[in-house]
């Protein structure tokens, strides 16, 4: 088990490497990045004595922003005969420890993506095969372990683990979202999203409710807007840009055409979001001001991203912001995600109190 799988949005596999690089020796695990360029996914070679289960036992997923999903894997089956493939996928999970379900997945590439009928057949004979074999625990058992089946070619895949409370709930590590029709934009859905990552389900009842106070800084034409309106929130949108009319015919619209780096809310409120297109260190500024100022609970907003060294530019944004807050004596909960629906960016949701 010396290989951990990360999947990671095609052309982040640098960034991605970075931070597992970083993290993991931060907990004392060493060991080396391998990935080409636009391929989806690395390879994190464990040095001895530790293993890539050592990664799971010891690091946080949800602590990382670059990947999608994690996997523990003993090595690549490379070469598989065409007519059988399921016996060495056998042997190879032999030796992992026992999962409940299957998922057999590709990287999110174009070239992974022509491969998806052909991995969900293979993975469907392999979970028949295995369970009958006693490889696999009865569906719907209780089990600490998913089995991940990574299909590269149809002769070449990955076989490896992630635990169930410690990994992406979602395959590939990726929540699709539907558009919906009558959005100004498709940036809605990375708003959408960030709510189904960031905030558990169970608790939208207290922490989306319709009726709250919210502010949406750099808001035309109104994607994240939206997203409040539709949970029945009162929304000052702020944005010198035009707002669209069906927002605005709600009546639970207020456009402020102001700029967002000098606007103020009259009274502190329950979220805000923001979706400017600025540097990372002066979106931090601003939120900064937020937080210490008690200007709103909740924050959700993304920092666009530099050409190069993006998980540098991130971890010292991310830095800075905590810093100020440690020094204000403000209580806080951070995170950070590159999103599917997320290109250039990372989204942050940061919860003061």
């Amino acid at each position: 088990m010396s290989t951990l799988l990360i999947y990671c949005r095609s052309g982040f596999e640098s960034e991605a490497a970075s931070e597992i690089s970083v993290k993991a020796a931060d907990a004392g695990i060493y060991g080396y990045p391998k990935f080409e360029a636009l391929q989806g996914y690395i390879e994190f070679v464990v040095n001895p004595p530790h293993t890539s289960l050592t990664i799971l036992e010891k690091l946080r997923f949800r602590d990382l922003i670059f990947a999608r999903q994690w996997v523990a894997c003993d090595e690549l089956l490379d070469n598989l005969p065409g007519k059988d493939r399921v016996t060495p996928i056998s042997e190879a999970v032999a030796r992992l420890p026992k999962a409940a379900e299957l998922w057999s997945e590709t990287a999110d590439t174009t070239d992974g993506r022509n491969l998806n009928g052909f991995a969900k057949k293979l993975g469907s004979a392999a979970a028949a095969a295995l369970r009958q074999k006693e490889l696999m625990l009865p569906r719907k058992s209780k089990a600490d372990w998913r089995l991940h089946l990574l299909v590269l070619a149809n002769n070449r895949i990955w076989v490896g683990v992630s635990p169930l409370v410690n990994s992406s709930r979602w395959e590939q590590g990726i929540n699709r979202l539907k558009f919906p029709a009558d959005a100004p934009s498709r940036s809605t859905l990375k708003l959408e999203e960030a709510f189904h990552y960031f905030i558990p389900k169970r608790m939208w009842p207290e922490r989306l409710v319709g009726g709250m106070r919210a502010v949406d800084l750099g808001a035309a034409p109104g994607g994240w807007t939206y997203q409040l309106v539709k949970l029945g929130m009162f929304v000052t949108s702020v944005d010198n840009g035009p707002m669209n009319d069906d927002l605005m015919e709600t009546g639970q619209v207020d456009h402020k055409r102001e700029d967002a780096f000098t606007f103020a809310p009259g009274k502190p409120v329950d979220l805000m979001v923001c979706d400017v297109v600025e540097k990372p260190s002066q979106v931090i500024e601003l939120m900064a001001k937020w937080a210490v100022n008690g200007w709103a609970d909740r924050l959700i907003f993304n920092l666009k991203l530099p050409m190069k060294q993006r998980y540098a530019e991130v971890a010292d944004c991310l830095e800075q912001l905590e810093t100020i807050l440690q020094e204000h004596d403000v209580g806080y909960r951070l995170e950070s995600r590159h999103l599917y629906h997320d290109r250039e960016e990372i989204t942050c949701y940061l919860e003061l109190g």
